[in-house]
This record gives structure tokens, C-alpha cells and sequence, in this order.
């Protein structure tokens, strides 16, 4: 099994402890995302750590206020370690009145530029923010890799689809109040589905009262295979070939 996305550096205990429970529970790739600089070098101290980690390489739009062409050249510079397998998480935050639009949105574009550049997959996070966020990736990301991470937009998942972007559920779609996300996981073609914890955040149903870490991402995808009516052992193929191709795994 795969994580593809975990923020290993805000989990409880250290990577090791975290790695170590993760391979104990069948998950062998883990996706570790930076926010900013401080995070982003800590990703990147982990691929070095353990041959199972990769990280992706970001500024998340809530960390975007007074994003420039110097925060741009850091991000290149990190993005250039052997590590790195992805660029974001990116996109549009409007939830919390915490970074200016205008900065989020430059953030955006210069990152989607970036994994342009690199060639390597672009890492999504929106919330509140659903039609901004389509339609920039729309308008600019036209041949980018487009991972929709921690997917929410359930009644817009026809047209994410149609884009080519792919999908990657976390624990939330196991809750009970989120039925909408869960009928549109049936609905997500295999080669375009994901499987992620975003630990230490939205912990599956079954071990909610716990803090998330990368070994639960079995218990959202057990969840999955069971509402799409596979085996957990064909699930578990599908997420690590998809992954594999799209982080070099």
C-alpha cells in the first residue's frame, strides 16, 4: 500500500518511528508534502532517511502571504534534490481569512509554472475555493500532472475527470456524513485513483479518536475496495502501480 500525501514532520513521533509502523502495517511508499521552507527541507531529510519516503516540494496557499521571486528560487532549488517526486501542495484557501487572495493565487501560477518546468506532478489543495481553483488549473495547467489531493468536490468529480486530473481520497470519505464523497470514490476510474492519509489530519472512521499517521491509510483503503466492490489486494495493486507512475516509485 501507498500514502500520497503525509506531513511526516507534524505527526506524532519521529519519521522513524512513523516509517517503521507504516511498513508494519503493509504500507511501503509514503509521499511527505512540504507547506513552506522549513518543511519542505525537512521532506527532503526524510527521502535521504528512508528509501521508502519521497516528498513534494510547496508553498500551500495558506503559507503564501508576500510569495516572490525569492520564494519562487527557493522552491526551484528545493525542487531539484533527488528527492523530490512532486511540486505542492498549491492551490486556493479560502476558508481561513489568513493569506491574501492576490498572494495565493501568484503562489498558484508560479508553482504550476514550476512543475511545468520540472516535469513533475502538481499537488492540489483547495478548499473554499472550488470554481477559482478549476478554473486557474484549467486555464494554465494544460499538460501538467494534476493531483487533486484530499479530493472534496464530489459533484464536480465529471469535470475533474474530464480534465485528466487525478483523485486522492483521505480518511474523511470514510465518515458517515460524507456520503456524497464516498459514491463519487466508486466513481473514479482505477488508473486515476489515490489513496492518502494527509496525517496528522482526517484520521479514517475506524481510528478517528487516534492522531493520523501513514499506516492508516489501510483503513481508508479497505473502505474504498469495499465501496467499489474489489478486493483489498486488487485496490492495493492499482494505487501502487498508479503512484509508482506518477512519483517514480
Amino acid at each position: 500500500m501507498i500514502d500520497s500525501h503525509t506531513h511526516l514532520d507534524s505527526c506524532a513521533g519521529d519519521d522513524r518511528e512513523l516509517v517503521t509502523a507504516a511498513e508494519a502495517a503493509g504500507v511501503h511508499r509514503i509521499l511527505t508534502v512540504g507547506t513552506e521552507g522549513a518543511s519542505c527541507r525537512a521532506a527532503l531529510g526524510a527521502t535521504e532517511a528512508f528509501g521508502q519516503v519521497r516528498a513534494a516540494i510547496g508553498r500551500h496557499p495558506n503559507e503564501a502571504t508576500g510569495f516572490d521571486d525569492e520564494d519562487l528560487a527557493e522552491l526551484r532549488a528545493l525542487a531539484a534534490h533527488p528527492g523530490c517526486a512532486a511540486i505542492g501542495e498549491t492551490g486556493l484557501d479560502f476558508h481561513r481569512d489568513r493569506t491574501p487572495p492576490d498572494d495565493q493565487r501568484r503562489a498558484f501560477a508560479a508553482q504550476i509554472a514550476l512543475a511545468r518546468e520540472t516535469g513533475k506532478p502538481l499537488v492540489i489543495h483547495t478548499r473554499a475555493a472550488d470554481d477559482d481553483t478549476i478554473a486557474t488549473l484549467a486555464e494554465r495547467a494544460g499538460g501538467v500532472t494534476v493531483i487533486l489531493h484530499c479530493f472534496s468536490m464530489a459533484e464536480r468529480l465529471e469535470q475533474c475527470l474530464d480534465h485528466g486530473w487525478w483523485i486522492s481520497f483521505a480518511g474523511n470519505v470514510t465518515y458517515p456524513s460524507a456520503g456524497d464523497l464516498a459514491a463519487a470514490a466508486q466513481r473514479v476510474p482505477a488508473e486515476r485513483l489515490l489513496v492518502e492519509t494527509d496525517a496528522p489530519y482526517l484520521t479514517a472512521q475506524p481510528v478517528r479518536r487516534e492522531r493520523n499517521q501513514p499506516a492508516y491509510v489501510v483503513h481508508t483503503a479497505r473502505f474504498l475496495a469495499e465501496r467499489r466492490g474489489v478486493a483489498y489486494e486488487e485496490l492495493e495493486a492499482t494505487v501502487e502501480r498508479n503512484a509508482a507512475g506518477l512519483f517514480g516509485w
